[in-house]
């Protein structure tokens, strides 16, 4: 849960753009994306094996 309290005699959108921030930075608006539709197990599993495969190779590209 993210909270932001006001600082002093902030501006309320000054305080919506820190909140806002807040947000992005923690990843609850993607994870709750991604928790928006079904997604099959077997579906999941080949998204992180691609995402593995694709990290392998950039690291060979880059000589690692």
């Amino acid at each position: 849960m993210i909270e932001i309290k006001k600082k002093g005699n902030e501006r309320l959108d000054v305080m919506i753009r820190r909140f806002n921030r807040e947000v992005q930075q923690s990843g609850v608006l993607t994870v709750a994306k991604e928790k928006r539709y079904f997604e099959k197990p077997a579906n999941r599993r080949k998204v992180k094996e691609s995402a593995l495969r694709r990290n392998r190779i950039q690291a060979i590209k880059r000589g690692y």
